[in-house]
């Protein structure tokens, strides 16, 4: 394992979905930029995204609906100046992705003419009052990393290193009463096992959610909680990490690894029913199938606790089956793969871990509070989700604050800034390589069995101290593994997700009410004003 090597950009980009293309692509206009991505450059958070991405787009909608909409969803949580904010540039970022090549679906029009950008099918999800939902048939996080993807790799001032994992920001020591600023990260090539220093003027953490904390999720493989466990070491802030939101509809399938079943299924008509075809949503909200999704898991949560159940079905079979293939291409091809005929009868469906609201705390610049540090999509916590995501919010504001991130960081870029201390190479001390790999699997799958019996869709005071004594336990065992041995991939990866764990866990146990995701049992109500406001964590920050 080599630990000498050294890269410089103006610019570094952890993660490659929407938020850190869109800041990439922007800032190669005035300097050099370094995308350091997991995996493919393909393998991001968003490629999964099926639904869509929310902006005022209709003559019939507004921004003000949009925005009280978002505020609903987000129970009494939301920064109503991020949503303000997000929502009204919502319009301009979708455009600039158009401009970028993304190929959003159209309305069928007689002889297939279109004379304006009103021309786009629009689709309604759970939440939202209007259909403001742009989407690429149901494909629509693929369509986008295609045209980012394929205009990022245009651009010669942007150095894309896949198959490469951030270890540790690279922070400089706090001076004169100032917090010391982040110049980059250590980061580990998974194919020569190398680690080097990529140093930047500029850092934007944009590493997607940590879906993998849980035992069932819709996200990647690569969703580890990277950029919160990072962050945090370092001192950064983050907040309403108890606010994971779990996607109400996943196919029930051995072999299906927790498919995503779209919201914009329910949007489009598709009814939640028992096995024996009642149908039940009604009784917990007056807008049934399009309640917000905290509403919908909980509902299917309760359903399959009270009828003793493995999942609830999913029906949209009363459509035209034309309209089905039409609209849903892809979730249609691949339920038929598993035997299920969306056209001829309902799915089984149960939830998962889909979406991270809360994150590393940012202002509507992306500025962290570490200088120099950056974060955008779902890593970070800019006020907009509030308790609640507000379904297809969430491109929306990577798109958006990745725009706002790179205005900010230029002007760091531009002044110069200064030249970065010298950081000292990665030292492995005495570690060694590892001959028991049993000792990842076992700590990783503890940990998510843990969370999800745990700290799921439902809690309790007992639950929850429970979560964070064994977490803790666990995380000490890691720590240990960590410094005897030499670091790979899935070691960096248990570690983030050990960390993050531990955080949501003490997060949840901070607020004491239910409130949007966070339903603890032992608190039923939602509290007062007290409670409205962000569940904030801090620590001084670790020199590894």
């Amino acid at each position: 394992m080599r630990h000498n090597a050294q890269l410089f950009s103006d610019f570094l980009v952890i993660g490659g979905g929407i938020a850190g293309l869109t800041f990439a692509i922007k800032a190669s206009e005035i300097g050099t930029v370094t995308v350091l991505t997991k995996a493919g450059s393909s393998e991001a958070n968003t490629a999964y995204a099926q639904g869509g991405i929310a902006s005022v787009w209709s003559v019939d909608d507004s921004f003000e609906s949009h925005i009280e909409d978002t505020l609903r969803a987000g129970a009494g949580l939301c920064d109503r100046a991020a949503v303000e904010t997000i929502v009204r540039e919502g319009p301009e970022a979708v455009r600039e992705l158009i401009r970028l090549g993304t190929r959003f679906t159209r309305v069928e029009t007689e002889g297939n003419e279109i004379d304006s950008e009103l021309e786009y099918d629009l689709g309604q999800e759970g939440g939202h009052s209007h259909r403001r939902v742009l989407h690429a048939q149901d494909l629509t996080g693929r369509e986008i990393m295609r045209a980012l993807t394929e205009a990022a790799a245009a651009r010669p001032n942007i150095r894309t290193l896949e198959n490469h994992v951030a270890i540790n920001l690279l922070v400089e020591t706090p001076s004169a009463g100032k917090p010391g600023a982040c110049w980059g990260v250590y980061a580990l090539d998974r194919n020569t096992h190398e680690i080097r220093k990529v140093i930047s003027r500029a850092t934007m953490l944009a590493t997607g959610g940590a879906g993998k904390v849980y035992l069932y999720t819709t996200n990647p493989d690569i969703a580890s909680g990277d950029g919160v466990a990072m962050a945090y070491r370092a001192g950064a802030s983050v907040a309403n990490l108890e606010f994971y939101q779990f996607h109400p509809t996943c196919l029930y399938h051995p072999a299906a690894k927790s498919f995503l079943i779209s919201e914009a299924l329910r949007g489009e008509g598709a009814i939640l029913k028992l096995p024996d075809g009642t149908a039940f949503m009604k009784r917990y909200h007056p807008d049934a199938e399009l309640a917000p999704r905290d509403v919908v898991a909980r509902a299917i949560d309760s359903e399959m606790k009270r009828h003793g159940l493995d999942f609830v079905y999913l029906d949209l079979s009363h459509r035209e089956a034309d309209f089905i293939k039409r609209r849903f291409p892809n979730i249609f091809k691949r339920c038929l793969s598993f035997g299920y005929d969306l056209t001829k009868g309902p799915i089984p469906v149960v939830p998962a871990a889909h979406y991270m609201c809360g994150g590393v705390q940012t202002d509507l610049d992306g500025r962290t509070s570490i200088p120099r540090l950056y974060a955008a999509g779902e890593v970070a916590m800019t006020g907009l989700h509030g308790a609640n995501r507000l379904a297809s919010n969430s491109l929306l504001e990577a798109a958006v604050m990745g725009r706002r991130g790179f205005n900010s960081a230029r002007e760091i870029v531009a002044s110069g800034g200064g030249a970065p201390p010298e950081f000292p190479e990665w030292d492995p001390g005495r570690a060694i390589r590892s001959e028991e790999r049993v000792m990842i699997t076992q700590s990783w799958d503890e940990i998510r069995r843990l969370m999800w019996n745990y700290v799921g869709i439902v809690r309790s005071d007992r639950r929850l101290e429970r979560a964070l004594r064994r977490i803790l336990m666990v995380k000490d065992e890691i720590h240990s593994y960590y410094w005897d041995h030499l670091l790979d991939a899935d070691t960096i990866e248990l570690r983030n997700l050990a960390k993050v764990a531990e955080l949501v866990v003490r997060s949840a146990m901070n607020r004491r009410e239910s409130r949007g995701l966070h339903y603890n049992i032992d608190h039923p109500e939602t509290g007062g004003p007290e409670f409205v406001h962000p569940t904030v964590l801090q620590k001084p920050p670790l020199s590894r």
